[in-house]
């Protein structure tokens, strides 16, 4: 996670100042999150019938491949934007195999009513990557050419396919998979979504949300060069400080043992959001202090959002489905974000960067305040708080 984060954020840091475009940005973001949104709802069938531990692996050596390749192509001086979009592409092809299969992979290693916590605790170590990949990314670029910063991916790759040869994963519900239909199996995760109380209005607000979010995170390293006349390092820095709301927020929902009501924690993280966004976009150029301040609270409602979110769906849903939810999950919701990172160059360059954050920022807003008043969703939090609550009580339920 560390050696792709650092890469992730060089590509990012090479691209605004290679060429200083919203739209080259925006598009770099659609070529990250296409692939993986048009081929989820597929691979979560797959990855419920493989085996998952082999499936992270496989993927994790195939992103690292084709990462080595890009780089060798850098090296021979055959460069070029549209290479990092088809790096970007492969890498998204790797994770919506490898994302779902770790997640799915969670509850079958621990108590649900531990799962909260562990949720937590993955937001912390993501966080840390979030930290110190942006700082070291700024001094890779600073010090290397870009093709050898893509080969630091290579190598974290191989380093976790090696520890994950020592972990051992159960992979449930194999009997008599392989006889199953293909259609059936991706129409019983509608089904199993929509019996749900209150998941579809929990996915909706999500897609609602990531639609607003993945423009902005496309806009913060313009917002911090062009709004704030930052430098690359001040970029670096705005993603620290959210890699440090992140761990905060991180650690408080790691190291929390009470039980808590999910959906209420969801809807007031999108308010809190909304609201860190909304006002950046407001702030002169001469607040760079109280963006960062900001970018800080956003990062901990983020954290906290995933948290809960992710909980919520792994207990709600059993352990021989939860490869095809969570990569439903991701498609659903990135197809509509797909749509609003279109429109960011439009919005930087009609509307301006900070309008683009007050208009956007509001709608997240929104949608927190308006999810407090669907009452499917009160049923979902309460039925999943109560099942934590339970298991708390009672250990041999």
């Amino acid at each position: 996670m560390l050696s792709s984060s650092i890469v992730n954020f060089a590509i990012i840091l090479w691209l605004s100042i290679e060429t200083s475009s919203a739209q080259v940005l925006a598009l770099a973001a659609i070529a990250a999150l296409l692939p993986q949104a048009a081929i989820g709802p597929f691979t979560g069938v797959f990855i419920d019938r493989w085996n998952r531990k082999k499936t992270m692996i496989i993927s994790d050596a195939f992103i690292a491949i084709s990462t080595l390749l890009i780089a060798a192509l850098f090296y021979f001086q055959i460069r070029g934007i549209q290479y990092v979009y088809i790096l970007l592409a492969i890498r998204s092809v790797g994770a919506a195999f490898h994302m779902p299969a770790m997640q799915a992979s969670i509850p079958l290693l621990a108590p649900s009513s531990e799962l909260t916590r562990i949720a937590g605790i993955n937001e912390v170590i993501q966080s840390l990557c979030s930290i110190a990949g942006p700082a070291l990314a700024a001094l890779c670029i600073n010090l290397l050419r870009i093709e050898q910063v893509m080969v630091i991916d290579v190598a974290g790759a191989l380093l976790a396919c090696i520890s994950l040869l020592f972990v051992s994963i159960p992979n449930p519900g194999k009997q008599g998979i392989k006889h199953r239909n293909f259609i059936k199996e991706m129409k019983e995760t509608f089904t199993a979504v929509r019996a749900t109380i209150g998941m579809p209005w929990l996915f909706l607000f999500s897609v609602i949300s990531t639609f607003c979010i993945m423009p902005i995170s496309v806009l913060f390293p313009l917002m911090t060069l062009d709004h704030f006349k930052g430098s690359p390092m001040q970029i670096s820095l705005i993603e620290i400080v959210w890699g440090v709301g992140m761990l905060i927020g991180g650690m408080a929902m790691g190291f929390r043992k009470k039980p808590l009501n999910h959906v209420s924690l969801l809807n007031s993280m999108y308010i809190i959001m909304g609201v860190s966004f909304a006002v950046s976009g407001m702030l002169p150029a001469s607040g760079y202090l109280y963006f960062i301040i900001l970018t800080a609270f956003g990062g901990i409602a983020g954290t906290i959002h995933n948290t809960a979110f992710t909980a919520i769906v792994q207990l709600k849903t059993k352990a021989s489905a939860l490869g095809r939810v969570f990569s439903m999950y991701n498609s659903v919701t990135m197809l509509p974000s797909l749509l609003g990172l279109l429109g960011t160059g439009f919005m930087a360059d009609y509307l301006g960067l900070t309008y683009s954050f007050v208009l956007l920022g509001t709608i997240v807003f929104m949608a927190g305040l308006i999810s407090f008043f669907i009452p499917a969703l009160w049923k979902l939090g309460q039925s999943s708080f109560q099942k934590r609550f339970n298991k708390k009580r009672s250990p041999e339920l």
